[in-house]
């Protein structure tokens, strides 16, 4: 096992680290956040200062040692600060995701026993007031944006500014009492508590230490190479746990600095304007981007999609080599040099990746051909595998070892080993403490030696020591015939065409498998608008007979490619259909982090499951959903079902 003892110079919490970086790094920036159009940033030592008058604040209104503190919001400086603020004080953050719903919001203040909430803006208000006369022991809510709140009922409720100011005349009063608590923080205490997605359940609340936290971001910091001159962009949930590592432990043992955008519909444009040179995203947003450029490139000219098509051509052929540092003949390089001037450095200045020297993706897995995509450009995109139990990291690509195929190595303090089932089992400084309430489910997951149990079925390589992760291991099945059935792989080959939003296959215990497709609004509308197509919704253009036809190429080619895996040649798709709605986590389908709830839609969709597997050529089916408002509603729909082009394995091998 790693080393136990506390870091050196006793940085042994968040707000300790805080004063280090105050005296290590004072005058640089440490936060900036756009608003109105405008960057406007904070150095470290006006960090402290901002923080340092929110924690009094909390004082002032009551927050002791051990109390929760729920955060909701989007990505600002002041929510950051905020749950530092709650940290100085001997509390513990509870970020929450800003587009749950109340009843969401309700069980998760309910569970951790919040007194405060600090939240973002009267949509965050009306939520948690909507579910406040079922939670008595919330107190009082902070709010940060001022706008339409002057009147409403400020009995329990202060602005995140005015308890600034109030914290500010009370220091002398509460400040040696806050430094006391500070001084009094150990490595074992809580830093902070998240709740996971909850894909099988109600979600359950994470309780990650001070020695969980700042070990982690030590270790990957270190991984890497992260410098206190990085620049990151903050836009992923508060409440998920790569978020709070990255902008808060990695950021406060580092130094670097975090930048908030101004809001998802600007994102695109803060990214290119802070060119980050430290960068995460899901494989969504990597994804999303991809369409975006291959829609764009559907509407060039000629001799753009010539010059494109060239590049990318040779890109693919060297790009990872170069990257990597392995062998290029000359005439190569200079194809490359031509194509970075004229295709690759332009399209990552649009992307605004051209300044990123550590991108990871994690989450999900990412087909190899998107992953494959950007590292010839010369991005340097790695995965991680991780969980919000592990404070994020369990293994990492390591420079010069990166491929498509697996997730890393083990982490620097993880030890990995595999189950006799092939469930992936791991131990390290990152595990977390317990499920709040919860020590049923925390016994099923972590042992007495510490070891955790991962959920996900995969193996070491001997040769190389990097991990693969197959799929969840609860989702890896066998067909009828004995076969291997790995759903996610295939989804993931799906995902790659920029067509294709979503996918969710089935095939456990059965004959066959079969699919559901979400299209790609955005990418598919696209298609129509140039091929003169109209369409009134999402239902009739998934519906559309061009629109099928384009699906069912899609999966005739990824079959194909299914078909040249031995081990999993089992799970081509023999039967799908193109979903009538986008599957939403407000409608129960996806979690938060827009991982698919696959039993739920088993449940939901039983008919549509039954007729892909009936031989039925159309089904007619209502489906409940949720509106923005959170009215209930359902939409009925008749969906065409299609056979698949199903290839050999044999034929494959020929080819």
């Amino acid at each position: 096992m790693t080393d136990q003892s506390a870091p050196q110079g006793a940085l042994v919490c968040v707000p300790r680290l805080l004063q280090r970086n105050v005296e290590k790094h004072g005058g640089k920036p440490a936060y900036r956040e756009k608003e109105f159009g405008i960057w406007q940033s904070w150095t470290w030592a006006e960090t402290a200062e901002q923080i340092n008058d929110l924690a009094l604040g909390l004082m002032l209104l009551g927050a002791d040692t051990g109390d929760h503190v729920a955060i909701v919001g989007r990505n600002r400086p002041a929510m950051y600060w905020a749950m530092m603020a709650a940290q100085s004080v001997g509390a513990v953050p509870v970020p929450l995701y800003q587009d749950a719903a109340a009843e969401e919001i309700a069980y998760a203040l309910d569970h951790c026993g919040a007194r405060f909430a600090i939240v973002g803006d009267q949509e965050q208000v009306d939520k948690v007031l909507d579910v406040k006369d079922g939670l008595p022991g919330l107190e009082h809510i902070v709010y940060l944006d001022t706008r339409g709140m002057r009147k409403y009922d400020h009995a329990a409720m202060t602005s995140y500014a005015d308890l600034q100011t109030k914290g500010r005349a009370a220091a002398g009063q509460f400040q040696a009492v806050m430094d006391a608590r500070i001084a009094a923080q150990t490595y074992d205490d809580t830093c902070v508590m998240l709740y996971t997605s909850g894909t099988t359940g109600r979600p359950k609340g994470v309780v990650l230490s001070n020695r969980n936290v700042i070990e982690t971001s030590k270790n990957s910091s270190d991984f890497d190479g992260l410098r206190a001159g990085d620049e990151i962009l903050a836009y992923l949930p508060m409440a998920w746990v790569g978020d709070f590592i990255f902008s808060i432990g990695q950021a406060l043992w580092t130094g670097f600095c975090v930048n908030c955008p101004e809001s998802p519909d600007t994102m695109m444009t803060d990214l290119r304007e802070i060119g980050p040179t430290y960068y995460f995203a899901p494989p969504r947003v990597f994804e999303t981007q991809l369409t975006n450029v291959m829609i764009r490139m559907e509407d060039a000219g000629r001799f753009k999609k010539w010059l494109f098509h060239k590049g990318m051509a040779v890109a693919k052929r060297v790009g990872p080599d170069l990257l990597d540092g392995r062998p290029v003949s000359g005439m190569d390089r200079l194809k490359y040099k031509l194509g970075d001037l004229f295709v690759y450095g332009p399209l990552k200045n649009t992307l605004g990746f051209s300044r990123v020297r550590v991108g990871y993706t994690a989450g999900e897995a990412i087909g190899p051909e998107i992953f494959d995509f950007y590292r010839s450009l010369g991005i340097n995109l790695k995965q991680l595998y991780g969980q919000t139990e592990a404070t994020v990291f369990i293994t990492q690509q390591p420079d010069g070892e990166v491929r498509s195929d697996t997730v890393g190595v083990a982490s620097p303090g993880v030890e990995l080993k595999i189950a006799d089932n092939g469930e992936v089992f791991y131990r390290s400084p990152g595990v977390f403490v317990e499920y709040f309430k919860n020590a049923d489910s925390t016994a099923d997951t972590k042992d007495a030696e510490g070891w955790v149990a991962t959920g996900d079925a995969g193996f070491v390589e001997e040769d190389s020591g990097h991990l693969r992760i197959i799929d969840r291991a609860k989702d890896v099945g066998k067909m009828a015939d004995g076969r291997l059935f790995a759903p996610k792989y295939v989804e993931n080959k799906l995902k790659f065409f920029p067509n294709i939003l979503e996918a969710v296959v089935f095939g456990a215990d059965r004959t066959m498998c079969s699919a559901f497709i979400n299209i790609d609004l955005t990418a598919v509308g696209n298609w129509a608008e140039r091929n003169n197509i109209a369409y009134a919704s999402y239902q009739e253009l998934s519906q559309h007979p061009q629109v099928l036809q384009a699906i069912g190429e899609h999966v005739a080619e990824v079959n194909r490619s299914v078909a040249a895996d031995e081990m999993l040649s089992g799970c081509q798709i023999h039967r799908f259909l193109v979903l009538h709605k986008e599957l939403d986590a407000d409608d129960g389908e996806m979690t938060r982090t827009r991982k698919v709830r696959r039993r739920i839609i088993e449940e939901k969709y039983a008919d549509l499951i039954n007729a892909l597997y009936d031989g039925s050529a159309e089904v007619s089916t209502v489906t409940e959903v949720t509106y923005e408002d959170g009215r209930k509603g359902s939409i009925s729909a008749t969906l065409v079902l299609q056979d698949a082009a199903v290839a050999s394995g044999q034929a494959m091998a020929a080819e």
